[in-house]
Order: structure tokens, then sequence, then C-alpha cells
């Protein structure tokens, strides 16, 4: 579904971020993406993403070329995507269903279609409630939430999400955990990077380990936070 060969990424007026990558993702996985500040991370996610292009190097989404698309075909690509950051992203002049309908809205999905969407989604992550609410009255878990759902309200098969429990305390990170494992168990493919998905994996999931830019390790993990709990929280949210 998603295979690097041999990528390298630099920035004008920079070093290479990434260094001659290789790895291959399939559908339906859930990977995450570790190293210091610097290593790459959030640049990998970006030529997944497909909003940065490789320097040189071969980057295959769903067996489609990215260096080799057409600009007006990027947008069309970009919608297996859901993007999910760290600082949110929110339009804090705008409520959490303006928030949540605003990826509809560009992709021509309208009136109850739309509004049906936006509720399922909001439902997703426990806000529904506080559909009419202004994002900065909602606490960091919660803005994570917004985000969450406004990544999913179309759809995508795949959701990518930047340091989304950075900023939060271990009780809203294990929130913010269950609904990306709740995806993922539908068929989501998750690709999250983080400083310590060790910390955060209850089953298996593929380690992906950037170094200096360097993909210097792929494996799997067991560690330590509860999958029955995770599944618990979702269903009751």
């Amino acid at each position: 579904m998603i295979k690097f060969d041999q990528v390298t990424k630099r920035y004008p007026g920079s070093d290479e971020i990434l260094k001659n990558v290789s790895l291959h993702i399939e559908a339906g996985e859930f990977v995450f993406v570790t190293g210091h500040s610097g290593a790459g991370k959030s640049t990998l996610l970006k030529l997944i993403a497909a909003t940065e292009r490789p320097t040189s190097g071969t980057v295959l989404i769903a067996n489609q070329n990215v260096s080799q698309l057409k600009a007006s075909a990027i947008p069309f690509l970009r919608r297996r995507f859901g993007l999910i950051f760290q600082d949110h992203k929110l339009l804090y002049d705008r409520n959490c269903f303006e928030n949540v309908i605003l990826p509809l809205r560009i992709n021509g999905v309208s009136g109850n279609e739309a509004a049906k969407r936006v509720r399922a989604a909001l439902d997703k992550v426990g806000l529904l409630h506080k559909e009419k609410a202004m994002p900065i009255t909602l606490s960091g878990g919660e803005q994570q939430r917004l985000a969450i759902a406004r990544a999913v309200v179309s759809r995508p098969s795949i959701l990518i999400a930047d340091e989304p429990t950075g900023n939060l305390d271990a009780s809203y990170a294990a929130d913010i955990m269950a609904i990306f494992y709740a995806f993922n168990q539908v068929g989501v493919t998750v690709i999250m990077a983080t400083h310590d998905a060790l910390g955060m994996s209850a089953t298996q999931n593929r380690v992906l380990h950037l170094d200096q830019g360097q993909l210097t390790q792929s494996k799997s993990s067991i560690t330590g936070i509860n999958q029955t709990a995770f599944n618990s929280d979702v269903s009751t949210s």
C-alpha cells in the first residue's frame, strides 16, 4: 500500500533530512514512527501524505508514484488520508461542528449527508454533546479528539498522526490511543509519529525507528497499556 524505495529528502539550504529510507506498510497496519527530535519523523509523514515530494528515490501510495503525479491529481490522492497534528490546527472562530464539516465542504459534500457524517464523527470521539461548543472552551484532550473527528469525517483509509499525545497527560493520552486502536480494528491504517511508542503500545505493532534521517529499526513491540481497557473506553465514549 505504501512503499519507500531509497528515499532521500533535502530541503533547500539544509542537510538531508531523510537518507535512503526504504520501507513497506501494508493496508490495515498500525505503525509507530519513533526517533529523537529532528530525526525526520514529520518529514516521513509528509512524504506519505504527499504534502512533500522526495528529493530522490520512489514513494508509492497505492501503486501510484507520487513524484510522477500531476499537481491536479494530488488532491484526489490526499483524500485517502486523515491528518492529525500535535497542535490540532483547529479554527478557533468556528464551533466544533463547523470545524469538522470543513473537509466535507472542500470535497463537495453538503446538506443532510454532511451533517450526518459530522455528527457520526463527533460521536465516535465522544464529543457529540459539544457540537456547538467553541474549541477554546475544550480541554487539551477534547481538542485532540476534535482534530481526530475532523480527520476521519471524510472516511479516509489511512490516518497519519504526528505526536498526537505529546502535550497530554497519561489519562488523556490513553483515551486518544483508544480511539486510534478502535479505528485500526475496523481496517484503517494508522501511522503515528511519537517519541515514545513503547509506552503506548498494548499489542504487537511495528516500530520504524529513525536516527539522523536513517531508518535503523523495523520491529514489533509488546508493552504495557491494557487493550481491554482501551476497548472499554471506546465503547462507552
